[in-house]
């Protein structure tokens, strides 16, 4: 349950702002600029959050991190409804996006650990445990984005004001569990970074793992472009509403979630390997054709397909993970490997920003041509690797 809520939380913050700001500022440009804003202070986190869940403990760190989003954004909807299209509107918007990005990697970080405790006691069906889990985010996202759009055409607090009682309903209802599965590593407090270390050198000893990392940072440049570059595309190029926007998301999510169920038994037959790279190879070939979309139906379409096939990639990712790092370092490592994943979407917030709108579409295409060669890679280096063959 609280996993539940912090999801839906965390889609309608992900998708929700950057609309947010496209509504309040009516500017490309910071739309692109809030996507990087939203993204830069969760890298930032990663130093702390993986440190301090192995010394906390998942529920505790959770808890003060869902607390926390809620009282930001109750904050900022009190501000935009006293301000709702001046310079203090455009302010408040962009300094959300900041706030909640570094407060929803700390519950991230917490949800992830314990629930990777939960797919090591599964064994052998550790990939059944990460496809529920994953199916729980993409139910969440599936609705977000949607009612995110929707709660817009109330306007922006409204939709501040949802957001807050998810978090802070997620915050009480994390009183109400156990605490972590995980026993919290009582090592000594160290430099920021120290966590993060630790997490490189286990990553670097898990040949795998980083060879899947790579294949999959270099796709997130892509879908990041898609993500951040989505309401000026849909809005400007396609002429659609800020709704329509969400509606993109929101098939995704359904088309990710019928994906992670379809492989949660594939993977059962087939192994990881070949649903990885299955999945690896519609992605591409998505991406690369949303890149060119004519129109809003197409595009919607493509993107679902594209989504759909990452999302086999991430329990294939999740599945991997759970096995391979051990449990007194999973916290750090958890953040060292969701650092290097997530370092392409400020990237690709600044080049939304820098990109006239009608250049986009190459821009798309040379990343979709990048993320399918880096899968190509990944996966044929990944064909014979032990870890992948069950």
């Amino acid at each position: 349950m609280p996993r539940t809520a912090d999801a839906l939380a965390f889609a309608k913050s992900t998708y929700g702002i950057p609309l947010l700001v496209l509504a309040t500022t009516r500017s490309a440009t910071l739309t692109g600029a809030a996507f990087a804003l939203e993204w830069i202070p969760r890298l930032a986190a990663f130093g702390w959050a993986g440190s301090v869940v192995d010394r906390r403990g998942a529920s505790v760190v959770f808890h003060l991190a869902s607390l926390g989003r809620a009282l930001v954004l109750a904050v900022g909807a009190v501000l935009l409804h006293f301000h709702p299209s001046d310079a203090v509107a455009s302010v408040s918007v962009m300094v959300l996006a900041a706030a909640t990005g570094v407060l929803t990697e700390f519950s991230y970080i917490a949800v992830e650990t314990a629930g990777a405790a939960a797919g090591r006691r599964a064994g052998a069906r550790a990939h059944r445990v990460q496809a529920v889990l994953l199916g729980i985010d993409q139910t969440a996202t599936l609705a977000g984005p949607a009612l995110a759009g929707l709660l817009l055409l109330a306007g922006p607090p409204p939709m501040l004001a949802v957001i807050t009682m998810l978090s802070l309903l997620a915050a009480l209802l994390a009183l109400c569990t156990p605490p972590s599965p995980v026993a919290p590593a009582r090592a000594p407090k160290g430099r920021p970074g120290a966590g993060l270390l630790t997490g490189w050198r286990t990553i670097r000893s898990l040949p795998a793992l980083g060879w899947l990392l790579a294949g999959l940072t270099l796709s997130n440049l892509a879908t990041g472009l898609l993500q951040a570059a989505g309401p000026v595309i849909v809005v400007e190029r396609f002429g659609q509403s800020t709704t329509a926007v969400g509606l993109v998301w929101s098939a995704a999510a359904g088309a990710t979630l019928l994906s992670v169920t379809l492989c949660r038994f594939a993977l059962d037959r087939l192994g990881l390997w070949p649903v990885g790279a299955t999945c690896a190879a519609f992605a591409s070939l998505a991406c690369l054709a949303a890149s060119q979309a004519p129109e809003y139906l197409s595009y919607l379409v493509l993107v679902a397909v594209l989504m759909a096939a990452d999302g086999g990639m991430t329990v294939v990712l999740r599945t991997l993970r759970s096995r391979l790092i051990p449990a007194e370092t999973f916290g750090s490592t958890l953040s060292a490997t969701i650092l290097i994943l997530l370092l392409p979407f400020p990237v690709a917030g600044v080049l939304t920003a820098l990109t006239p709108p009608d250049a986009l579409g190459y821009v798309i295409t040379a990343c979709a041509a990048l993320q399918a060669l880096g899968l190509f890679c990944a996966f044929a280096r990944l064909r014979t690797d032990p870890a992948l063959r069950t």
